[in-house]
């Protein structure tokens, strides 16, 4: 079997770097600014683990040109940090903190590749076509077992539960009352308009039922997640704040947003753990303006250019729509996630804005050109690249969180019938 290496730091950088210069390098190279606190703060750190040597001196060239020195490792070596100065004589020697730990950064693999998905994927579509449709929940279920069975963090996979059955009712239930609503809406017009109006105070109910649904069927080394939003948190962030963003003209969107992630990650649940977002509004409204100023700076520079040139000028709209969806896809994933926190751990994202809109323009084309039949390569190659910017910041003994949460969390999943899917896509 092959040997896997490791690239480790414990904070030291280029003399001829100052910090404030090595953090801006390190910033664009996508590193947020809670991995930037850790990786400099002179505590050893695991930056990237299960390498291969040459990707391995590569990841730690990157970084030495950017002015961090780092070392590459066989994992499971011990990185020494440097020794403390000498305390003053009539100082006592401080000794750590009593159940203090070292954090370290536990990396999240994809293991599935395209192939291998290719034959799912046929098979769902085949089966799905020949029941007009009623294989979807088996066929959904497989997909996302697949790509939960394959989503790897300290050699365990996640584990997705449902029973299609019960995402089969439900499906159905979603169905009668659209042909309900169909057949009023062509002879009963008011009667289709008062169902509209019943409809739309269900929906926050729905999306709750949902998401419980598949946090209770979603699973880590035999723990369930959970969730536990409510109804009324639900009409906020689904009705409230976006109203309140289209009454503004826009200027509240970046609260909307933040109320949105803030409901979905606080409302989650591993095992009885509660997750934490500490993202503060102010932090989105930056990367708002942040976003909206490339977008904005682009259209500019191709208004100045199209004066000498005007077809430029629609060369410039592609990249400033391609710059705004790569910032808002990889940069606002990353923000949110350097902020959840379970507990005494943490969760690092570094996806790099180009990168995404790459993998996302080239899947598309690839997709369009081969009539569809490259969508499971483009899934897995999106899969695989995320997993590889995502990493888990762990205090400690995760086994020992693990073993903790097994102790009590026998009843999370007890309400699996009173949860239900109808096809929403959260999972």
């Amino acid at each position: 079997m092959q040997d896997t290496f490791k690239v480790s730091c414990k904070g030291e950088r280029d003399s001829a770097i100052d910090e404030q210069q090595l953090r801006d390098n390190l910033q664009r190279l996508g590193f947020g600014s809670k991995q930037l606190d850790r990786l400099l703060n002179g505590t050893p750190v695991t930056i990237k683990s299960g390498l291969s040597q040459a990707m391995a001196e590569r990841y730690q060239k990157r970084l030495a040109d950017a002015g961090l020195i780092t070392q590459v490792l066989p994992d499971g070596a011990t990185l020494v940090a440097p020794p403390a100065p000498p305390a003053p004589p009539a100082a006592p020697i401080q000794q750590p903190a009593p159940g203090a730990s070292q954090r370290r950064l536990v990396p999240f693999q994809f293991t599935g590749n395209g192939s291998e998905y290719f034959g799912i994927w046929i098979v769902n579509i085949l089966l799905m076509v020949v029941t007009l449709g009623f294989y979807a929940p088996w066929a959904k279920v497989r997909n996302l077992q697949y790509f939960y069975g394959h989503t790897v963090l300290e050699k365990q996979s996640f584990q997705y539960l449902a029973d299609p059955w019960v995402i089969f009712r439900g499906r159905l239930v979603a169905v009668a009352a659209f042909i309900v609503w169909s057949i009023a809406s062509n002879f009963f017009p008011i009667a289709a308009m008062a169902l509209l109006v019943i409809f739309i105070p269900l929906v926050p109910w729905i999306i709750t039922r949902s998401l419980k649904f598949h946090a209770i069927n979603s699973a880590y080394r035999n723990i369930r997640f959970d969730f536990v939003g409510t109804y009324w948190q639900a009409v906020k962030v689904v009705y409230l704040w976006p109203l309140a963003a289209i009454l503004t003209l826009g200027l509240l969107v970046p609260l909307a947003v933040q109320r949105w992630h803030q409901f979905l990650t606080e409302g989650a649940r591993y095992g009885r753990s509660a997750f934490a977002l500490n993202l503060s509004v102010g932090q989105v409204y930056v990367f708002f303006l942040k976003m909206l100023g490339v977008f904005i700076g682009l259209l500019l520079i191709g208004g100045v250019l199209s004066l000498v040139y005007q077809p430029i000028m629609a060369v410039f709209v592609m990249a400033a729509y391609l710059a705004l969806f790569g910032y808002f896809m990889a940069g606002l994933t990353n923000l949110v996630i350097n902020s959840i926190q379970l507990e005494q751990h943490g969760f690092a994202s570094n996806l790099g804005k180009r990168r995404m809109v790459w993998i996302f323009f080239t899947n598309s084309l690839l997709i369009l050109l081969t009539m569809g039949f490259f969508t499971p390569w483009a899934k897995v190659r999106m899969a695989r690249y995320r997993a590889s910017c995502s990493e888990m910041e762990v205090a400690g003994d995760l086994d020992g969180f693990i073993a903790g949460e097994a102790q009590h969390a026998g009843a999370v999943g007890m309400e699996l019938g009173d949860a239900f899917d109808v096809g929403f896509g959260f999972g």
